[in-house]
């Protein structure tokens, strides 16, 4: 079975043409962010996912699959970011009690407006959420 969100060819320039007004100027705010914290440039995946880097998993079925290590997604009415080994690691849980208003899923970490949050902060989440990550899943 093929993941149905995978990196694809839409260039930066498209998705970012595709997004709502409201969210350009903190769309513009997290790829500087998230290109400063990963080295990595941005690659899109699905039809509006800004993933950076990657990594590749195998579950006990056998079945494989790429996912970005980190990234978000500029929503409607959310930011979503993409934390990768969830909320439970004690780092990432400790600096969430100071991130300021957002709301948490799975893996992703909800936020209606970047001026309602610590961007210090979020920072330190992504390089932390990285670094599980490279370690978790390291490259060949």
């Amino acid at each position: 079975m093929t993941l149905k969100t995978q990196a694809n060819q839409i260039t930066l320039k498209q998705c970012l043409e595709s997004i709502d007004s409201k969210r350009i100027e903190d769309t513009q705010t997290l790829l500087t962010l998230f290109e400063k914290v990963t080295q990595s440039k941005p690659v899109i995946w699905g039809k509006d996912i800004i993933g950076f880097d990657h990594y590749s998993y195998k579950y006990d079925s056998g079945r494989t699959g790429e996912w970005p290590i980190t990234g978000f997604s500029p929503r409607k009415t959310k930011l979503s970011i993409y934390i990768m080994p969830g909320f439970d690691h004690p780092k990432i849980a400790a600096l969430l009690n100071k991130l300021g208003k957002h709301s948490l899923g799975k893996s992703c970490l909800y936020v209606t407006k970047l001026e309602n949050i610590d961007l210090a902060i979020l920072e330190q989440i992504i390089a932390e959420s990285v670094l599980i990550m490279k370690q978790t899943y390291p490259k060949n």
